[in-house]
């Protein structure tokens, strides 16, 4: 491995600059200097700045300096582009900064065809600053790579011989878009550069030049065994698929073998034992203390205890949170949530507690963990479960206390851990109620969502509410290093709305966090909203998965079975990351008319891409459909058979969309229109038409296997 330096550069060129641009031309790391940093003069693109290297250089790393504090011209959303000359570069990085004071660093692309590049120039061009109205700063900019002119000498060269490779690629693929057939061999053999993967080749020859739908198929249906179209599938979105788990009763009207009506309940799942367990809740008139267990391959709920204080465990309770060590098959809870009418010294120490599952017994571990250097008591709160290092990581909620005055500011907990093997606690963060952006310091909150991720050693904490304010800010907390990274301010509008209640998992297999949200800040109950949204970890993107609302359930109201859960909140959520799928119990629908009403319905989610099967369908459809425009043209009789045959063996009638579309394929096969244009066709036109379907298709098959996506005459200027 080359040894990686700090690269030289001098600053090239610039859109813009400010008056107190820096005299020497290059940009120093003085972060307590406002005046230390190239700014444009506004935000309107095109606005870039220009980095020449001393020499050459393979260009690994970026690290961008900041001011002392968030400032309002940090680059919120950027790309950096880079080349051996300043009018020919690349795409190396699209990313974005966080509005603080820490620097950050980026990884740029610096192979092309498994080959290292080098760089003369680097472009940085700002698009979007964290000020929406604001121009653009860079404070401090650091490049690292490889400089040594012996390894970077034979890179200059490769990619030289890339970019010219390149050039005779798309020569190639202009000359058989254009059918030169002539022209194409001759270049190919003269160069023996490739256009594509052999494959393709063939299914070029297959479906454009012979016109064999049929081998054209075989060849996809190849592909997709032999995993060529897996990539293309893991890129797409995910869809949802909710399920009901409604167990056969005993009798008729008969819900005593599964838990009964609530909100504010705990559930936590074992994924090895696929048991999932729910304790306590607030059934709308009182707090409950049974404790059940789903076993999922039964598809039964079993009743542990009915009060599980008479076996000496914890009273009846809502609010409270519960982890599970599945290792060491034991279940821990904390907090709990008091009316004002229990709030006496009597009732207001924070128990903790510990079940058994193997020996099916409670054990309380202390009556109050203030007292042991834990938090307080609270409710709202949340728990994780470090099972590796046997540590409890608790953070947020609101402290309960005897004197509350009805006006006074609540107190909310900060972080804290606990140690079970030594019975200790540990407060790591403290409340701070209006930390600066740049500070690693918490606002606590209830009401919010926190995971652990055990492979990357973080916390992830998300949105909740603080008094009267939504939060919809996104950070990670190191349980290692103490350490705090802001991902989102909550200031970005692609993300799940500020809410409070929102339930949510991860998948530390798939680096995705799931939420599922809860009540948001629109208060208004016939827009209340259900949605789900995938967060994905190492590309830093959110995507919506669905979204419904009370008035589309209303609308379906007369269904027996409705498809999916009623928007709600104080529910439950746990996720089986094994099998991928989650599980949902009870909650509160927010009902103005019947405010005691709570939730018992238990439902299932599996979240699912298409498969290769449902790909394999749609290419054939695609394929089928231009071979029935085809024979339409020269015998409209038999195109009708082969739409009745052949193609609608490939429709998805289930899509209302599809059918439609295959209803007016008949329909028009006959209008006067259709008939004016077949009279027009000619060869050339079958041919372009069975490329622009060729060109389609490949947009199922890796970039790397592809022809150039780039056409040669896009390159002429006008």
């Amino acid at each position: 491995m080359a040894e990686q330096n700090i690269l030289k550069y001098s600053i090239y060129q610039c859109s813009s600059h400010s008056a107190s641009f820096v005299p020497e031309n290059v940009l120093t790391d003085n972060p307590n200097d406002g005046t230390s940093r190239w700014s444009s003069e506004t935000n309107n693109p095109p606005q870039f700045l220009t980095l020449k290297l001393y020499n050459p250089a393979v260009v690994q790393v970026i690290s961008f300096g900041k001011y002392e504090k968030s400032h309002v011209c940090n680059m919120k959303k950027f790309k950096i582009f880079g080349g051996m000359m300043d009018d020919s570069m690349i795409e190396l990085l699209d990313g974005g900064l966080k509005n603080n004071n820490q620097a950050e660093s980026f990884n740029l692309k610096h192979t092309a065809g498994g080959n290292m590049f080098a760089c003369k120039f680097i472009k940085i061009v700002p698009i979007q600053s964290w000020g929406p109205s604001f121009n653009f700063s860079i404070w401090h900019v650091l490049l690292k790579g490889i400089d040594d002119w012996n390894i970077v000498k034979s890179c200059v060269s490769w990619y030289n011989y890339y970019r010219e490779k390149e050039a005779i690629r798309l020569c190639l693929k202009h000359f058989r878009q254009n059918n030169y057939p002539e022209a194409f061999e001759s270049l190919q053999k003269r160069t023996r550069v490739q256009l594509e993967d052999a494959i393709l080749s063939k299914l070029h020859q297959c479906l454009v030049v012979e016109g064999d739908y049929m081998a054209a198929e075989q060849l996809l249906y190849k592909a997709a065994e032999d995993g060529y179209l897996n990539y293309y599938l893991e890129q797409q979105a995910h869809k949802a698929k909710w399920v009901p788990l409604i167990p056969p009763p005993k009798s008729s009207d008969n819900r005593e073998n599964r838990p009964g009506m609530r909100g504010g309940h705990q559930m936590c799942i074992d994924v090895h034992t696929e048991n999932i367990y729910l304790f306590g809740g607030w059934d709308g008139t009182t707090d409950l203390s049974d404790l059940w267990c789903y076993h999922i391959p039964s598809e039964s709920w079993t009743c542990l205890s009915r009060d599980t204080t008479a076996q000496g465990g914890p009273s009846p309770r809502s609010c409270h949170k519960m982890c599970l060590d599945p290792e060491r098959k034991k279940i821990f809870t904390i907090g709990r949530y008091l009316d004002s009418a229990m709030r006496i010294p009597k009732y207001m120490k924070s128990d903790f507690y510990v079940y058994d599952i193997d020996s099916n017994q409670w054990t309380q571990i202390t009556d109050d963990t203030a007292a042991m250097g834990g938090p307080s008591l609270v409710f709202d709160h949340q728990v994780c479960m470090d099972v590796k290092k046997n540590k409890i990581y608790v953070f947020g909620g609101r402290i309960l206390t005897g004197d509350e005055i009805i006006c006074a500011e609540p107190s909310f907990s900060g972080l804290y851990s606990y140690h079970v093997p030594t019975n200790t606690w540990c407060k790591l963060r403290d409340d701070y109620p209006n930390p600066e952006s740049d500070d690693q310091e918490i606002k606590s909150r209830i009401g919010h969502s926190m995971l652990f991720h055990d492979k990357k050693r973080l916390l992830y904490i998300f949105a909740g509410q603080r008094s009267k304010e939504y939060l919809s800010d996104f950070f990670t907390y190191n349980v290692d290093t103490n350490r705090l990274d802001i991902i989102c301010d909550g200031k970005d509008n692609a993300v799940p709305p500020a809410g409070f209640t929102q339930r949510a998992t991860i998948d530390p297999d798939l680096d995705e966090i799931h939420v599922l949200s809860g009540s948001n800040k629109d208060k208004r109950e016939e827009y209340v909203k259900n949605s789900f949204w995938v967060y994905d970890i190492n590309h830093n993107r959110w995507s919506c998965i669905y979204q419904s609302d009370v008035k589309e359930q209303e609308n379906s109201a007369q269904i027996d079975q409705p498809l999916e859960p009623c928007p709600r909140f104080a529910h439950q959520l746990v996720y089986d990351h094994i099998r991928k799928i989650h599980y949902l119990f009870g909650g509160n629908p927010g009902k103005s008319h019947s405010p005691k009403m709570r939730l018992d319905d238990f439902w299932s989610l599996h979240l699912y891409r298409p498969t290769k099967e449902m790909l394999l369908r749609q290419c054939f459809h695609i394929i089928r459909r231009h071979k029935f425009q085809e024979i339409a043209d020269s015998d409209p009789i038999a195109a009708v058979h082969y739409l009745q045959t052949e193609l609608a063996s490939t429709v998805d009638h289930s899509n209302p969309e599809e059918t439609r579309e295959f209803q007016l394929l008949s329909f028009n096969l006959f209008s006067e229109k259709e008939i004016e244009v077949k009279n027009e066709l000619s060869v050339d036109k079958t041919f372009r038409r069975r490329s622009q379907l060729f060109d389609q298709l490949t947009g199922f098959f890796p970039d790397h296997m592809t022809q150039p996506k780039n056409n040669l005459i896009d390159l002429i200027p006008m």
